[in-house]
């Protein structure tokens, strides 16, 4: 197990280097620098920022300062944010993203997993119509109809919670944010789950098991729910890292200072590093989830073997 945590993390590494240099031209061929602002600097000033960036030599002879930077560790300073280097603000806002999505998809699954394999047991039944209506219609309505409806709600109609802000960081302020990022998650696994568990309620091994008397629930929970998670978990990876660095619009709506707001500043304002910093984080968070999700494969299937 580990000789093959330790090959995919050596296979990863070519693939974070592609997007390295993917992501250092795109940002490049956008139109506009880190030092357009809306009051035109002085020429020699700006020529003095560009020559301490590195800014004014050739695109490859950057590249080649700013992966030896990378290498020893060092995102380099933020162009727009003061006195803050790239790796102080992914610091800053990471645990912020990291709570939020966390618990948008610990919600998303438990209540997925639960709703998909009910409408698999209840197939074609009115059960099964519902809950895949609501999932459809979870995945039509985007966050940003579903979280102003929220806010409307439960804050301004009914006063129950907070609009925003994140305040002392108690549940109050966390629970609309984390609901609206859960509620598209909560739609695409309960449709993937219950494809899953229709296919393995058909298995033999799950006929047996009813076959020999056992009670619906034990059949479920000890021979159907891990291999009908397999489709799931494979979801899980990628979902997760999105959901943590992604939310942005829930960041906006809600006033939360996340990973994703810092990520939309940098890219409008032409921040190379610090959009640099964010997709690098970004493609790390999905290797190393893809990674769980390859290990926990051999958890859930016991015929898949990593040897």
């Amino acid at each position: 197990m580990l000789a093959f945590a330790f090959r995919r993390l050596l296979s990863a590494i070519p693939t974070l280097l592609i997007l390295i240099a993917l992501a250092f031209a795109l940002i490049r061929l956008a139109p506009g620098g880190p030092f357009d602002t809306e009051r035109q600097l002085p020429p020699e000033i700006e020529a003095n920022l560009k020559a301490a960036y590195h800014l004014d030599d050739p695109v490859i002879q950057q590249f080649g300062y700013y992966m030896l930077n990378i290498l020893s560790g060092d995102f380099g300073p933020s162009f727009q944010y003061r006195d803050y280097t790239v790796t102080e603000l992914i610091a800053a806002g990471f645990p912020v993203s990291l709570r939020l999505g966390l618990a948008a998809i610990l919600i998303a699954f438990v209540a997925g997993v639960i709703l998909g394999t009910l409408a698999a047991i209840r197939q074609n039944t009115l059960t099964d119509t519902t809950v895949m209506a609501a999932a459809m219609t979870g995945i039509s309505i985007p966050t940003f109809v579903t979280a102003p409806l929220l806010v409307l709600v439960f804050a301004v109609w009914l006063r129950w919670l907070p609009a925003g802000g994140l305040g002392a960081g108690g549940w109050r302020n966390l629970l609309l944010p984390v609901i609206a990022l859960s509620l598209p998650q909560i739609a695409y696994i309960a449709r993937l789950t219950r494809a899953s568990m229709i296919d393995v309620l058909r298995s033999d091994f799950v006929r047996t098991a009813r076959a020999q008397g056992l009670p619906m629930f034990t059949v479920l929970y000890f021979h159907a729910l891990k291999p009908a998670l397999v489709p799931v978990v494979s979801y899980l990876g990628p979902a997760t890292a999105g959901i943590i660095t992604g939310s942005v619009v829930i960041e906006q709506i809600f006033g939360i200072p996340g990973l994703g707001r810092f990520f939309v500043q940098g890219a409008l304002n032409r921040d190379y590093t610090l959009v640099m910093g964010v997709v690098i984080f970004y493609g790390v968070l999905i290797i190393v989830f893809n990674l769980l999700v390859d290990l926990a494969y051999a958890w859930l299937d016991p015929r898949v073997k990593y040897s």
